[in-house]
């Protein structure tokens, strides 16, 4: 049995323009099983790094690996081991949650008893079996958030990619969805989120990224994050807010 990529995503030279350089020669690079948070200022590139990842954007330069495919040769075998969620959650309304589950699992050529099987364990774990027959137009956002999200696992994705997923969710919608989180890392996937909660990328993650100005500006364990901002004892806020301000700093 051969043994998993090192690295579930990786990216060299990795670059996007519109009307200014959003992703600046890019080189990131996040381990097989871990949880990865990718921080930084609004406007620093983060979801256009993310969408270039995923295959919505097209760079303008640079390579994506994602588990060793090459995804710009190959986009349809990189996605086939992935999953996208945004921070505003795209679901069909008129259907119940179950039904879109089946819809997206028929999509990816999941067969009908195996993805009701997992439908039912993931709207189960996520708190929403006792809507699973009821339409998605009626739902908070926090539930459609926990649809969408159930929706993006039910192929069994090995690289799970998030941008701002727990925006305006409550206490428990927020901790249901972290426990999922958890719990696909614990069992050998990747997760990649961004986030402007630190507390949660503190708490969660085991590698943490900061960009500023489309360029990884720092990256390491959270110990590492104060080292390198020379702030050991300080919070995860403070060593961010210390990173960014320096790298706006001229020369």
């Amino acid at each position: 049995m051969s043994l998993p990529p090192a690295c579930a995503v990786e990216t060299s030279g990795l670059t996007k323009r519109f009307d200014r350089p959003v992703v600046d020669n890019l080189d990131l690079r996040v381990r097989t099983g871990e949880f990865y948070a990718l921080l930084g200022p609004n406007g620093a590139g983060k979801t256009t790094t993310l969408k270039m990842v995923v295959g919505l954007l097209k760079p303008d330069a640079g390579t994506i690996s994602i588990l060793g495919t090459d995804a710009l040769a190959d986009p349809v075998a990189a996605k086939r081991v992935m999953a996208w969620i945004s921070d505003e959650p795209m679901i069909y309304d008129k259907l119940t949650p179950l039904e879109y589950l089946a819809f997206v699992a028929g999509l990816w050529g999941v067969d009908a008893d195996t993805a009701e099987a997992r439908a039912q364990a993931l709207l189960g774990w996520l708190g929403l079996g006792g809507h699973v027959h009821e339409r998605c137009e009626g739902f908070s956002k926090g539930m459609r958030q926990k649809v969408a999200l159930a929706g993006a696992l039910v192929h069994d994705p090995r690289v799970i990619i998030l941008d701002e997923p727990l925006t305006g969710l409550d206490a428990a919608s927020a901790r249901q969805v972290k426990a999922v989180l958890r719990e696909r890392v614990a069992n050998g996937g990747t997760v990649i989120m961004t986030t402007h909660i630190l507390e949660v990328a503190e708490r969660m993650a085991d590698r943490i990224g900061i960009i500023a100005g489309g360029r990884l500006i720092a990256e390491g364990t959270l110990e590492e994050l104060h080292g390198q901002a020379g702030e050991r004892t300080s919070t995860l806020e403070d060593t961010f807010l210390s990173l960014v301000s320096s790298e706006a700093v001229p020369a």
